[in-house]
């Protein structure tokens, strides 16, 4: 899989063609996951149409469902601290098998190379007291040993993890490892995996040539819901144009931030569509509660007041929301979606959640209303054929339309369901 960015820098090609980008969030299977569970767990997401998976080489010590396999990157010494010095082989060694069976498997490895906690000045480190913090000289031999152990499978790479770029000495740590890396695989596709509704990365880092899209999560905060689609205008109004993507909305089965509530598939559809129809148009990354910490029932998981506790990753994995995600791929790539863009205006009402999209001779339209209603359009004398989808049932809808002179109305659907809306100039 030879992975590039078109000339747009709106979306990606895979062998020269169209690639949507849908991947599962696994954090912490390279320290969590068993063989046979990780076997298992990517038979079932390609069965769904899965086509990346998200991997975080190193442990995320902050918040973390604990393990009994006693797998770590890097040498224990007897007070408990990690010599960076001395990388754990076996551990590295199981990992690349693990990227080369995700790889036979038709997966795309996203692998992210500093989580927050091993880079300094920033919330993750002070939560852990700095104690896992890499050394600064230990920052590209780290680099060039992940280079040598998983780039002969052609990942990608999240050069942070959940950072929110609040120092220059955290900035220094990323800059040094992108580089690096970039020195040894120049091909790589590379971003900044950032903190929550985080959308300004540092000025040196957001000109660096060496940077290829961007990334961002969009909230687990309750609150935080319109970030993502909040955040993909913002990002693609940014002075330096690159294809942008929502790695990391709100998980299935995760807490509402700090509040009672669980994420349900309405919020994955939700998150999905509201993502893509405004320019986060090159991808999407699920993430279910339990499967990305890869916990298992009964085991202690450190962050249970802001994510609750999560569920057995073999219940997580069954969540129907990754269908959801997985068909809305399916959707994005039936009608060509690709290069499409915000489209607001064509909307005759002032309701943001509602999201619409066109192609760029607005010879194609695309509307998500998250709850049914009416829709005023303002498509001038343009007339449209039009198609519709009940996301919750995941089938078709008629729908019925209204044309007056320069007025088009989407009529109350007949689904009390999120619906899209996909028209093509008549």
């Amino acid at each position: 899989m030879s992975l590039t960015i078109d000339p747009s820098k709106s979306y990606f090609l895979k062998d020269g063609s169209k690639f949507f980008y849908l991947a599962d969030t696994a954090w912490s299977v390279f320290s969590n996951a068993t063989t046979e569970e990780w076997a298992s767990y990517l038979d079932f997401r390609a069965g769904q149409g899965f086509n990346a998976v998200q991997i975080s080489i190193l442990p995320i010590i902050h918040d973390r469902s604990e393990s009994s396999l006693g797998l770590y990157p890097f040498h224990v010494r007897e007070d408990g601290s990690w010599d960076f010095s001395r990388f754990d082989e076996p551990f590295f060694e199981r990992a690349g098998q693990m990227t080369a069976l995700a790889r036979a498997k038709g997966f795309l490895p996203v692998l992210v190379v500093l989580w927050g906690d091993y880079a300094p000045g920033n919330w993750m480190s002070r939560i852990t007291e700095n104690r896992y913090v890499m050394p600064r000289d230990s920052v590209a031999p780290y680099v060039e040993y992940v280079s040598r152990t998983f780039g002969k499978y052609e990942p990608m790479y999240f050069i942070s993890g959940d950072t929110n770029f609040e120092t220059g000495e955290a900035d220094d740590y990323y800059v040094e490892a992108l580089h690096a890396l970039k020195r040894l695989e120049p091909g790589a596709l590379t971003a900044m995996h950032c903190g929550g509704s985080v959308v300004d990365l540092t000025a040196r880092l957001e000109q660096d040539s060496a940077l290829d899209f961007y990334a961002y999560q969009s909230s687990h905060s309750i609150d935080g819901q319109h970030e993502t689609y909040a955040m993909a205008l913002k990002l693609n109004a940014k002075p330096v144009k690159r294809p942008v993507m929502n790695v990391e909305p709100c998980y299935e089965g995760h807490g509402y931030g700090g509040k009672y509530g669980r994420y349900d598939a309405f919020m994955i559809r939700r998150a999905f569509w509201t993502s893509v129809l405004s320019g986060a148009a090159t991808g999407f990354g699920y993430g279910a509660h339990g499967v990305w910490s890869w916990h298992r029932r009964g085991q202690a998981f450190n962050n249970e007041g802001f994510s609750m506790t999560p569920y057995d990753w073999r219940t997580s994995l069954r969540f129907e929301g990754a269908r959801d995600a997985a068909f809305g791929k399916w959707l994005f790539e039936r009608y060509d979606l690709f290069g499409w863009q915000s489209a607001q205006t064509l909307l005759a009402i002032d309701e943001p959640e509602i999201r619409v999209a066109a192609s760029a001779d607005r010879g194609g339209v695309a509307i998500y209303a998250p709850y049914a209603r009416s829709l005023p359009l303002l498509l001038g004398e343009e007339r449209y054929d039009w198609e519709a989808f009940d996301l919750r049932a995941r089938y078709p809808l008629v729908p019925s339309v209204r044309v007056a002179g320069a007025a088009t109305v989407l009529e109350l659907p007949e689904a009390n369901a999120d619906v899209l809306y996909i028209g093509k100039r008549a």
